[in-house]
């Protein structure tokens, strides 16, 4: 795509989830830095969403975690954000906190952990119902440490059970996002460490059950816009959680260590019709030492120039140069895209949408950030439990 009215038009419509717990104090698993200003309950992290999607114009929903966002009243925290311009977006279960999942949480070798974890996963299923969610993303920690700890094959039978049961809980318009990590805190075996374990449960499952690829949750090297593209061409490709690392699991803005890397996967995205085809573009970062809002923000527009620069490639051309075996002019195709600046072409695109066309200024003339610093005084500060 290179009409340029066309590529405008998908770059309004593309929307990006932030999540809650980024506006929270979060950081690595030795130290969290305490940020003035955090929000101290979810409504506070929604009011500095609704500042994030008012400058970009792009993200109207906000994922939850759960116990991290635990209210009284879900469908009263639907209408607080819906007040502020925002929908409440994927339900987060959490499954890897507490003491009785040291072993392991649905594919604990004890029924009774089993029992209380999927207990959980189901009473998310409730929360979603009040907020009106329509994904349910499940990531377990659960493997082990050493050589002949459990059954492994004994865990994914266990895990098949859990999802299952989930699964048939699901409303018709609801899905179910099963997110992978290779590696950490098991560090023997993972019950679900890749992209293909993750796949063969969904694809038992249903098609309301997806995959959810998150960019840091790969071993160097590995070639995620594969994995995107496979995804894709199979209809299981359901969301991404965007963040960016050097080694392993850093949870940095995403584009930060590879921004050639996420125009390769947006361009995959754009290829296989991931942008129309109902792909969930979420954030998952942890910001530590730079300050919550403005890092979500930049994220934000992180992901609109890969997606910009993605949909500026001659794919004609691109097609061409492939058919005849033109290994030299392929590539200069793709790298004519990635090497143009996209900046004026996106300031166009938020004048149009009525907003400022830079926001990262525009959040720092607001004022927001010295308010929020002066007006949440007292009350404990959010933060993910580390």
């Amino acid at each position: 795509m290179s009409d340029v009215p066309a590529v405008k038009a998908a770059l309004k419509s593309q929307a990006v989830e932030t999540p809650s717990w980024a506006y929270g104090n979060s950081g690595t698993r030795f130290k969290v830095f305490a940020q003035p200003g955090v929000p101290r309950s979810p409504q506070e992290k929604l009011d500095d969403a609704a500042q994030v999607h008012a400058f970009t114009g792009v993200a109207p929903t906000v994922a939850l975690h759960i116990p991290w966002d635990t209210v009284e009243d879900y469908g009263a925290l639907a209408r607080y954000a819906k007040e502020r311009g925002l929908r409440l977006g994927a339900v987060n279960a959490n499954v890897f906190q507490d003491d009785d999942y040291k072993l392991g949480s649905v594919t604990h070798p004890d029924p009774a952990v089993r029992r209380k974890a999927l207990d959980h996963l189901l009473e998310c299923v409730d929360i979603m119902d009040a907020t009106g969610s329509r994904d349910l993303k499940l990531w377990f920690s659960d493997g082990t440490n050493y050589p002949g700890q459990d059954d492994i094959a004994a865990r994914q039978d266990r895990l098949a059970e859990a999802l299952g049961a989930v699964y048939d809980r699901l409303g018709e318009d609801q899905r179910m996002l099963l997110e992978y990590k290779f590696f950490e805190p098991a560090f023997y075996t993972t019950d679900v460490p890749d992209w293909g374990t993750a796949y063969a449960h969904c694809l038992r499952l249903g098609p309301r059950a997806q995959v959810c690829v998150d960019t840091g949750h790969h071993a160097p090297g590995t070639n995620i816009e594969f994995i995107v593209a496979l995804l894709l061409r199979e209809g299981k490709l359901g969301a991404f959680d965007f963040n960016s690392r050097f080694y392993a699991d850093d949870d940095l803005m995403v584009g930060a260590a590879d921004p050639f890397q996420l125009f390769r996967i947006m361009y995959e995205v754009v290829r296989g019709g991931g942008l129309t085809s109902g792909v969930a573009f979420m954030l998952d970062q942890c910001h530590n030492i730079e300050p919550k809002i403005p890092a979500i923000i930049r994220s934000v527009m992180n992901v609109q120039e890969a997606t910009a620069k993605a949909l500026l490639v001659d794919r004609d051309a691109l097609a061409a140069a492939q058919r005849s075996g033109d290994v030299l002019d392929a590539n200069a195709v793709l790298m004519d895209a990635y090497n143009t600046d996209v900046r004026p072409l996106l300031a166009e695109v938020r004048e149009e949408l009525g907003i400022d066309p830079d926001p990262m200024a525009a959040y720092r003339a607001s004022g927001w950030a010295e308010r929020i610093v002066a007006e949440r005084v007292g009350g404990e500060q959010a933060g993910w439990g580390a």
